[in-house]
């Protein structure tokens, strides 16, 4: 067990900026930013040209791997993985995994395939998995298993056939989580050359349908050069965590949840919304005291200097600053919780209640924890088995002999070459034209008004 830093005094750490609504509003959370792009761009495209060996040389240069160390591990390896961690380890694991899987088997099954009656036929869609998923999961500074097992289970829930794994550096537990996720394979790279990998299919993974996963913002510059050639779920970059609270929170509570997403990253942003300055106040206090017993001060005493607290004159106030930021976490704690969670429109995941940790969404309660951040959960929500599903439609003209349904067939055909005339499109009308039984006559209808409008 690591033993506890020594404390430090509490004034020697910095507070979270105070910030007014109309301050907030003005400021710019832009989820790529110009230098981070450019400098993923410059390493996607290198991976791109130079193949295999420019990504390992890469991968060499950032410390991902040691010159000659095998970049790909396959399911013998991870395997051996789970062996070496042991029982408590798998059982915890396994159950967590279990978690995760059965709350992703549940959304997939509240989709199903559509099959309903049209004019002189049927229409529908299909449900189905892409391919191949590439999974990424950080594992810079920390290891992240539970990063693995979000994303991994999850594609495989979805019903995706083939599913890699990529994280830089992984250790056992990262290699035990992906044989327990029943992924095919682990590239043992990180960053935007491991994005470049899975999406040209590079260093032995295939190319893939979709890349999801959390990552730095080298990571999530490279995710938005890539879409397009695959799928990505979201920009989901350095973690950002919200609570939202009035003057009956708990500020050691508080306190303990923004240092909790503090601690991830330099570049992680913790914010208090609130409409009592005195809890701000206190919530400044505490993020202080337990800084100075905190075995990682030094990354969550960064992001903290980094992060905002905004007092609000009221709770419609506090709703809208909340709604304009959508947070990647939004924590309510309220005395009126749930009545309030109605109202917040933008996050990635809410959780309600004082007694309801982000942590716990993290740690694989059930929904997953891969969430849009820098402000994108206006538009898209978490990573989720749909994120692996292709909605594909169908459309089927069985062209009846007689009755009804020859007649509401018929209907289509006249309001389909309607339209195309409108549009100036004529080869779409005589297409649709064709499937009728007067087909000749009405074509010729058709071209003998079209040569008198050029004649006019």
């Amino acid at each position: 067990m690591a033993a506890s830093p020594s404390a430090a005094p509490a004034a020697a750490f910095p507070k979270m900026q105070r910030k007014s609504p109309t301050e907030v509003r003005a400021m710019d959370f832009e989820p790529v930013d110009a230098k981070t792009r450019e400098q993923s761009a410059a390493i996607v495209e290198g991976v791109k040209a130079g193949g295999e060996a420019a990504l390992l040389d890469f991968a060499t240069k950032f410390g991902d791997l040691k010159p000659g160390q095998k970049a790909l591990l396959d399911k013998a390896d991870l395997e051996a993985a789970w062996a070496r961690v042991g029982t408590e380890v798998q059982e915890l694991l396994t159950r967590v995994a279990g978690r995760i899987r059965e709350f992703a088997a549940a959304q997939r099954a509240a989709l199903t395939d559509v099959d309903v009656p049209v004019p002189g036929g049927r229409a529908g869609h299909t449900v189905a998995a892409v391919e191949v998923a590439g999974c990424y999961a950080p594992g810079g500074r920390y290891p992240l298993p539970s990063s693995v097992m979000m994303t991994a289970v999850t594609a495989r829930a979805a019903g995706v056939a083939r599913v890699f794994v990529a994280s830089p550096r992984p250790t056992d537990v990262t290699l035990a989580a992906a044989f327990a996720s029943d992924a095919d394979g682990l590239l043992a790279i990180g960053g935007a050359q491991a994005i470049a990998a899975m999406a040209f299919g590079i260093g032995g993974v295939p190319p893939c349908d979709v890349i999801v996963g959390p990552g730095n913002r080298w990571v999530t510059a490279a995710k938005a050069i890539v879409a397009g050639r695959c799928g990505i779920d979201m920009l989901a970059g350095p973690s950002e965590c919200l609570v939202l609270a009035d003057e009956t929170a708990d500020p050691a509570i508080v306190a303990a949840d923004l240092l909790a997403q503090a601690e991830h990253d330099a570049d992680a942003l913790p914010i208090l919304v609130t409409t009592s300055a005195e809890l701000a106040d206190a919530v400044d206090d505490a993020v202080a005291a337990q800084l100075a017993t905190l075995q990682t001060r030094d990354v969550a005493a960064v992001a903290i200097a980094k992060g905002l607290s905004v007092v609000c004159p009221d709770m419609d106030s506090a709703v809208a600053v909340t709604n304009g930021l959508a947070p990647e976490h939004l924590e309510v704690q309220t005395a009126d919780s749930v009545a309030l969670a109605s109202r917040l429109t933008a996050f990635g995941g809410i959780f309600i209640g004082p007694n309801t940790a982000e942590v716990f969404g993290d740690y694989g309660a059930g929904p997953n924890h891969v969430l849009p951040t820098g402000g994108t959960g206006k538009y898209t929500g978490g990573l989720s088995v749909f994120t692996f599903l292709r909605i594909r439609t169908w459309l089927r003209s069985d062209t009846p002999a007689a009755g009804a349904d020859r007649e509401a067939f018929e209907g289509l055909v006249r309001d389909t070459a309607a339209l195309a005339r409108l549009e100036g499109l004529r080869g779409h009308e005589r297409a649709a034209l064709r499937r009728s039984d007067n087909a000749t006559a009405l074509i010729a209808a058709a071209e003998l008004e079209a040569a008198e409008a050029k004649d006019e």
